[in-house]
């Protein structure tokens, strides 16, 4: 019979935080898949789990995914856990997860703690559609195309940000997305845990008279789209009909469809504008 593949959460800084059935799970597979096993022998000692650990990490993650399902398929079960938090959420364990399914093996989740999940619903930003980030992309292209995507996202954005990066992410954040409402939380249920919404604007002032310290959670506020709207309509109005048309025709347009998007725009017929250019 085949083993199973469980993904246990773990504390992502309060060891209270551990569940029964985490400690249950954890003492009776066959063999614990660690991020870092140096890291992970607190826990487990703590807990007096006793289970033998292996190295599951983002460098051996193709690897040794192969050698941990074929445990399974010879009936052992193996536990996924990372130095804190889900496996697979910004962590080592999609890959493997992938290839247990692929073998017809059965996956089965012991939530917890969760770093994402807990700064949004303590954030006050809408929780009933959010996108999770990660961290944003070392590449510069792909980080640019990042920050172009999440300034059209109109749920609610999750991220992490290490404190030395913070500085300058919260600058691009601002430079790409114009001032948010934000949730800054730190250092989440842990001694020093801050959570505190804000604009984006009073973070980046804050962070230039004091240094980040702390792992971050940036919870985001999605584009208002009915917002965005009515600001680009009064923007419109503000315009008289030859202005909203000359803009559009400088921008390349031919006079045709440049009168065809005023009318859109300000929402009256394609006839009214034409009349108000053409008299």
């Amino acid at each position: 019979m085949a083993g199973k593949l469980y993904l246990v959460a773990t504390p992502i800084g309060n060891l209270e935080d551990m569940t029964y059935r985490a400690v249950r799970v954890l003492s009776e597979v066959d063999v614990i898949a660690a991020e870092d096993t140096r890291n992970s022998i607190k826990l487990l000692n703590h807990f007096e789990i006793k289970t033998p650990m292996t190295s599951y990490h983002e460098y051996n993650k193709y690897d040794k995914a192969k050698v941990l399902v074929e445990k399974m398929q010879q009936g052992q079960s193996v536990a996924v856990i990372t130095d804190a938090g889900t496996p697979g959420i910004s962590d080592p364990g999609e890959e493997l997860v992938r290839q247990a399914l692929a073998a017809g093996l059965e996956v089965t989740p012991v939530p917890g703690a969760c770093a994402c999940i807990s700064a949004l619903i303590s954030s006050g930003l809408s929780t009933r559609r959010f996108a999770f980030e990660a961290f944003l992309p070392y590449d510069k292209k792909d980080r640019t195309r990042v920050l172009e995507e999440m300034k059209r996202e109109t749920r609610t954005m999750v991220m992490y940000e290490a404190p030395h990066k913070l500085k300058k992410t919260l600058a691009e954040l601002m430079e790409a997305l114009g001032d948010r409402h934000i949730t800054l939380a730190r250092e989440i249920t842990k001694k020093h845990e801050t959570i505190e919404p804000m604009m984006l604007s009073q973070a980046i002032a804050r962070y230039e008279e004091e240094d980040p310290r702390g792992e971050f959670v940036i919870v985001i506020e999605g584009l208002d789209v009915k917002k965005l709207e009515e600001e680009k309509k009064n923007s419109f109005e503000a315009m008289s009909v030859e202005e909203h048309v000359q803009m559009y025709v400088d921008q390349g347009m031919s006079k045709k469809d440049a009168i065809k998007q005023a009318a859109v725009d300000r929402g009256v017929p394609k006839r009214d504008v034409y009349n108000a250019v053409m008299k």
